[in-house]
């Protein structure tokens, strides 16, 4: 890597970003569910005029509420963190990443915070119908923000509908449907909405198991677990479902990662789907020829059949993308820093030749860069150029983190099918409430999507790394330079801040449980 970057800078401003990033999403993923079950529920109200359904549907709401606000803090630091420590990313793709968080701003966010307030205070105040209609343009809302920060996150791993002006050393949008509509962000936003629907399900499932063991408020109980109970297996399924869409995307797009979460070293034919496995503790991220797990157990032909709908298609492991197959037609990561090379030399020469006034030498390296076999051939590795031929562990993401992370997040999401699915069917025969050991269960279900959800985003961000925009920038050239005290020191602000936010949250949320639908 180039010497002159300070690598502890890089890795504060990436830890600090994950602190953010992490805690903010442990706020997230609830707000997006709940918002949709508190808004069936009150269409239940609307329709019948039974008080039981008001009052659950006003219990559910304050639990939103209390995580909606807490989540809305996080997020707003989050967006911060890309100027004051990602100044060098903001410059070279504002352009693009820019104009999906404007438009959460400008929509969806004013969507959400106008609308929440009729909802929240609205009883009496309004007619039910405007009330209602409140409840669901919240919970809109509060998805709709989600839509466009997902579509940011989706170009950096598939950047898509942009073209780099060598001019400003820039990349500039050429369509914004290309960008919010790609393959990438239609399947990322999908997964990750429906896994957050099952976090709601689970947690509702369990607060209501919670009630049952206290055999309090059983038929509220009953209910809020048949809402639930259907939420989560629709969901479960459709996140299965876009799982697999996501697995073929990643193939396609980051092959790497692919790689990465399967543990999958030398690339094969009828490749195996791992189930299960534990990885040796001297294991390597580089391939070296040696066994690096200790047992693991799969499926065989499985992997390649996700990936290509046939089980005798190829699948490429990591040896193949850092050292090349010629046969598959994969380059080499050394080909690739020496062609990157050229095209950051040539960028180079272009700056230069116009500082001097050298105007033929500067149009014939702008030409280059609008001609599509040069671009195909030397900018399409441009990210690459930032490395050297001995960094090339560098250009392999955590392996065993990655590995474990997807696995976790794959048994819990078949946990929960089978939790939402048992509970569904028993509630609705109102027998729910007769296993002791399943309320248990249930109840202490309750953390273990948010697990699950982290260990998802552990794999979307870790697994992309060393790319911040997947090979075109890396981390190491995003980074704002700053001193690294400086982002060490409000590493730990954010830490003690964030964790205060955190217990509050909890001891709200767990007071309000207590007190019940009833409010006692």
């Amino acid at each position: 890597m180039f010497e002159s970057i300070d690598m502890s800078l890089v890795d504060w401003s990436r830890g600090q970003f994950a602190l953010t990033a992490m805690f903010h999403w442990v706020f997230v993923p609830l707000t997006l569910g709940l918002s949709f079950i508190v808004a069936f529920m009150h269409t239940i109200y609307f329709r019948t005029g039974q008080e039981e359904w008001k009052k659950m549907t006003k219990f559910w709401m304050k639990l939103f509420g209390i995580n909606f606000a807490i989540g809305v803090a996080t997020g707003i630091i989050l967006e911060f963190e890309f100027g004051t420590n990602w100044s060098n990313y903001s410059w070279f793709v504002g352009d693009i990443f820019g104009t999906p968080l404007a438009v959460e701003g400008i929509f969806a966010f004013f969507l959400e915070s106008t609308f929440i307030a009729i909802m929240f205070f609205g009883w009496n105040k309004v007619s039910k119908r405007f009330h209602l209609a409140a409840s669901w343009l919240t919970a809109f809302g509060a998805n709709l923000s989600a839509v466009w920060i997902l579509v940011a996150n989706s170009w950096m791993q598939n950047p898509v509908g942009t073209v780099f002006n060598p001019l400003t050393a820039r990349n500039e949008m050429t369509s914004f449907w290309d960008v919010a509509l790609s393959e990438t962000a239609v399947i990322k936003f999908l997964h990750t909405i429906t896994s957050s629907f099952l976090l709601a399900s689970i947690f509702v499932i369990g607060v209501s198991a919670w009630f049952l063991l206290k055999n309090r408020e059983v038929l509220f109980a009953r209910r809020s677990t048949i809402i639930a109970g259907v939420f989560g297996v629709l969901a479960a399924l459709v996140t299965i479902l876009t799982g697999d869409s996501s697995a073929r995307d990643i193939a396609r797009t980051q092959p790497m990662k692919l790689a990465a979460i399967e543990g999958l070293f030398d690339g094969q034919t009828r490749a195996p789907l791992l189930a299960i496995g534990a990885l040796r503790r001297d294991a390597t991220k580089m391939p070296d020829g040696n066994e690096k797990f200790i047992f693991k157990i799969g499926f065989p032909g499985v992997l390649s059949y996700m990936v290509h709908l046939d089980t005798d298609g190829f699948v490429p492991g990591i040896s193949d993308l850092v050292y090349g197959n010629e046969e598959q037609g994969i380059l080499s990561y050394e080909e690739r820093i020496e062609r990157g090379s050229v095209a950051i030399q040539t960028l180079k020469e272009m700056k230069r030749a116009k500082d001097r006034g050298d105007e033929v030498t500067y149009a014939a390296m702008a030409e280059k860069f609008s001609d599509p076999k040069w671009v195909e051939d030397y900018f399409q590795h441009f990210g690459f150029g930032y490395f050297k031929k001995a960094d090339l562990d560098d250009l392999i993401p955590n392996v065993k983190l990655n590995f474990y992370s997807f696995h976790i997040m794959v048994i819990l999401g078949v946990h929960f099918l089978i939790l939402s699915a048992i509970a569904l069917w028993l509630a609705m025969r109102n027998r729910w409430g007769n296993h002791k050991w399943l309320l248990w269960i249930a109840l202490l279900s309750i953390p273990l999507p948010w697990i699950a959800s982290q260990a998802g985003w552990v794999v979307a961000e870790l697994g992309r790394q060393p790319w911040v925009v997947y090979e075109l920038m890396p981390t190491i050239a995003a980074v704002t330079r700053l001193d690294a005290g400086a982002v060490q020191l409000t590493f730990w602000i954010f830490t003690l801040t964030f964790s205060a936010l955190f217990i509050a949250e909890i001891k709200i949320m767990l007071s309000q449980i207590k007190k019940g639908p009833g409010g006692h």
